[in-house]
């Protein structure tokens, strides 16, 4: 499987054909920089791989689980940076940015307040979970979630084994940016080291906006790769914490209390349960 992925990953990397400075050697002016041509608009049907059709028939087994993605890993810092956008060209954002800025244009309209999709949050919402105004003395002062605060992403998909196609596969459904409660920012004498869920997105929903928002490739910058492509592809570092079960979903932190390493190590084990489910398959 993690061969399929890496080959898929790197498929997609040498399709890419946006320059992320467009017509730049071209240009004379500079607000010429970015623009393509009648030529290459007429030629662009660049866009997302589209999912292939899987019909409910053909998934003879599947697992939902919650994975968290630690932005201090050095393979997850593509989604962090940049955070400084002062002195940076405006094609390149960060995971965080880019998707807020979706929710901003209306581009990303499935935004929820939880994994489960239950109930939809407005931008407004988004801006109380985001935004805290603290007034003092006659003062007020405002402290915002930015991408620096952003620690980490959760994300939710599914394990299925297509019988079709006779192989384990995998398929992102939704991710939430994790960054701490915004009440505590800037309040003296508060120690809290938590994360929380700041909101979740839907993400086939977003993939057009994330296929055009471009990653830096420090290998050949004529050639980014976006951030569809990144997670798509498994691109990331992650820690499985949750899995669905019989006890409501509950997460591992939740039956293994106050021991990291057997946390870790309670992860792993359904990872390579799952792992072990395509060879299972086949001896069928």
């Amino acid at each position: 499987m993690f061969k399929n992925c890496l080959i898929l990953f790197f498929a997609l990397m040498i399709s890419g054909s946006i320059n992320a400075q467009a017509n730049l050697l071209n240009s004379k002016t500079v607000d010429q920089i970015g623009q393509k041509n009648e030529q290459q608009l007429a030629a662009d049907n660049d866009g997302p791989l589209p999912y292939g059709y899987v019909d409910d028939r053909d998934v003879l087994w599947s697992k939902v689980v919650w994975e968290f993605v630690d932005l201090n890993q050095k393979i997850n810092l593509p989604y962090y940076f940049p955070i400084d956008t002062t002195n940076i060209s405006t094609d390149r954002r960060s995971l965080f940015d880019t998707l807020i800025k979706g929710i901003k244009q209306g581009k990303i309209k499935e935004a929820y307040s939880d994994s489960f999709f239950t109930s939809k949050i407005t931008q407004d919402e988004i801006d109380t979970r985001l935004i805290n105004v603290r007034e003092e003395s006659g003062y007020s002062d405002t402290f915002r979630i930015q991408t620096q605060d952003v620690e980490g992403y959760m994300i939710k998909g599914m394990w299925y084994f297509d019988k079709r196609q006779g192989e384990l596969k995998y398929r992102l459904l939704a991710l939430a940016p994790m960054g701490k409660d915004v009440q505590s920012l800037g309040v003296e004498n508060v120690e809290d080291d938590n994360l929380y869920e700041l909101f979740w997105v839907f993400f086939p929903s977003a993939r057009d906006v994330l296929h055009d928002a471009k990653v830096f490739n420090p290998k050949n910058a004529s050639q980014p790769i976006s951030f569809d492509h990144l997670l798509n592809a498994r691109r990331f570092s992650s820690v499985i914490v949750r899995e669905e079960n019989i006890y409501g979903n509950r997460a591992i932190s939740d039956y293994v209390r106050g021991n990291s390493l057997f946390q870790l190590l309670e992860a792993n084990k359904i990872k390579e349960n799952i792992r072990n489910r395509e060879m299972d398959m086949w001896n069928y």
